[in-house]
Order: C-alpha cells, then structure tokens, then sequence
C-alpha cells in the first residue's frame, strides 16, 4: 500500500507544474511537437523538451510514429480530473464556507464540470441573473428551489405564458412569502397547469439550488451548516456546466415525491 502511495505522489509531482499541465491541456486538443509548443505558450526549447521528458516518463504522453507527442489514455483521465482540483482552487474562499450539501457524491466528483462557471456574490446581483435566466428561455425552465423570492414569480410566470416549459421541485419546507397564493391565481397559475405548461413536485429538504433554461444555469451551493444561500452563485452558459445542472435536476426530479400544497405555509 505504501508503494502504491508513493507513486501515486509521484504522478502529483509530476503535475505539479504550470507549464507541464498547459502541455497536457495543448496534446489535449491535437497532437505536437516540443518545438511547437514551446512557440504557443512562449518557452524555451530546452524547458519544454524537459518536461515532454518527464511527462513521457511518468506514461501521461507518448512519442508516436510521425514524430508528434499525444497523450496516453492515462494523461487523458489525468485531463478529465484536473478542471475540478482548478475550481475547489479558484473558490477555495467561497468553500470556506459553503458545502455540497446533499449533493450524490457522482455529482461532486464531475464538479470540474463547473469551472467555468461565474461567482456572483450579492442577493441583488443574484436575483437580477435569475431573472434574465427566465427572460432569455425560449423551451423551458427547471427549478430545484428551496424558497421563492416573490419579485420572481410574475417575471416567470410570463415567460410561461409564451409556452415555455416550467417544471420545479419545491423543499417541505420551502420558505414561501405572504401573498404568494393570490399572486398566483391572479396571474392564472392554475390554467397554465390544466395546459401542461406547468410539472412541479416535492422533495423531503432542498439545500442545493439550481435554476436552468435550455441554454444556461446556475447552481446555489448551501453553508456549512446545511441552509440554503440566495446571496451568491455559480452561474454560466458553457455547455458543460448547463450539463452538469441538468443532470443534477433530473436526478432531483426523479427522486421527488408528489407536490402537496398542504405543506407550504405563508
């Protein structure tokens, strides 16, 4: 066991480099040469003819027939898990505070899925992202909340109007405002239900939440003490982490119980 630690230490050394891992990124996306590399990223022959060495050492690149390096299917695995050590680094602060939650652990081991994705931080920033979420949706929109600002019901509710798909999973325990019930039928919530336009159910307890169109998504992580957080989020529209939202609502979906508006209280 201590043998397989001590490799597996190696191979981080090994990765263990800013110019090591941009070569891997550049044999990532088309075979190369040491010499072409060395011009894209602006390196000197020698350093970079160095580091092909100790990558090809290590099994991460190997030399093929027509003289250009790719990567091995083990440097290609090693590419697949690196974007997530590069977002728990970019938000270390925000982790600090925050967790996964409830979140499958087949979810956080793809997390590298949302690197690209924006922090915003400010309950107002939020909710102005949120909203243009809704705005920008032409097929649908899918929700996992754990509490429902009132400022964005009638903004969502028109889009609906416009055919677009609305399905959402509510928390038990959802926070709900005072007045939610009559803006609600005042904006005809039952009708577009009787249309189909409108799916919801219910999940025991919502920490993570997540709010997408076909296009774009953005995921609410909970603190460290389990309660949701509306004051900051992940938002982008890169089609990984669109993916990777989606996954995680359908999984949401398909495990929710029927929605029982018994349970919610203003």
């Amino acid at each position: 066991m201590n043998e397989l630690i001590d490799e597996t230490a190696n191979y981080v050394l090994d990765l263990a480099s800013p110019q090591r891992l941009e070569i891997l990124f550049k044999l990532l996306e088309n075979s190369s040469t040491p010499t072409s590399i060395a011009k894209e990223i602006g390196a000197t022959k020698q350093e970079v003819h160095r580091n092909f060495g100790r990558l090809e050492d290590s099994g991460l690149i190997k030399k093929n027939i027509n003289g250009k390096y790719s990567l091995t299917t083990f440097g290609e695995t090693v590419c697949t898990q690196v974007p997530s050590l590069v977002f728990f680094s970019q938000n270390r602060e925000y982790f600090e505070e925050h967790s996964f939650g409830e979140i499958p652990h087949k979810f956080r081991m793809r997390c590298g899925q949302l690197v690209k994705g924006q922090h915003i931080k400010g309950f107002s920033k939020v909710i102005e992202q949120w909203k243009s979420i809704y705005k920008n949706s032409d097929e649908y929109i899918y929700e996992v909340l754990s509490e429902v600002p009132l400022d964005l019901i009638e903004p969502l509710i028109k889009r609906v109007k416009k055919n677009v798909k609305f399905n959402y999973i509510f928390s038990e325990s959802a926070v709900v405002p005072k007045g939610r019930k009559a803006l609600l039928k005042k904006l005809g919530f039952d009708k577009l239900m009787e249309k189909g336009l409108i799916e919801r159910k219910m999940a025991k307890n919502v920490q993570t939440v997540v709010v997408l169109n076909e296009k774009e998504a953005c995921v609410l992580f909970p603190t460290l003490d389990g309660e949701s957080d509306l004051s900051e989020m992940f938002y982008s529209d890169d089609p990984m982490f669109h993916e990777w939202c989606l996954d995680y609502f359908r999984y949401c979906w398909y495990g929710s119980d029927v929605f029982k508006e018994s349970k919610l209280k203003e």
